[in-house]
């Protein structure tokens, strides 16, 4: 939940906690905010194993993300490789392009001089 946050900013955010809560109320403070972490923890594993119950089948919390939960609870491994087939199909033609357009690079043509020995002026898509 966390992750993103360091000892130095959890260390910072204390001192903050402590300024504006000061040292009498900051204890109990955070035996509420951990109460609260631990009944919000309980009800989540009670939704689990109420929708796993529902289904039929073993729900984990990181299973309750729409593109996990399809893939594991809906679809089966026949139906998911139907649906990727044309995809797969599509990728692999379009990476045989790029290689053969790799293959098949010509060395840059020569350039031509402007008629009537004037240089065209270069195109410049930020100044318009």
């Amino acid at each position: 939940m966390f992750e993103n946050l360091g000892w130095p900013e959890i260390i910072g955010l204390l001192l903050v906690a402590l300024f504006i809560l000061g040292p009498e109320r900051l204890p109990k403070v955070i035996g509420e905010v951990l109460r609260g972490l631990r009944k919000l923890r309980q009800m989540a594993r009670n939704a689990t194993s109420d929708l796993g119950r529902e289904l039929g089948t073993d729900v984990q919390l990181e299973d309750l993300h729409p593109k996990t939960f399809l893939r594991k609870h809906i679809l089966s491994e026949e139906d998911e490789a139907r649906l990727r087939r044309p995809v797969e199909a599509l990728y692999s033609e379009v990476k045989d392009v790029a290689q053969e357009a790799d293959l098949n690079k010509v060395a840059d043509p020569p350039t031509q001089s402007p008629p009537n020995g004037h240089k065209s002026a270069k195109f410049d898509a930020d100044a318009t």
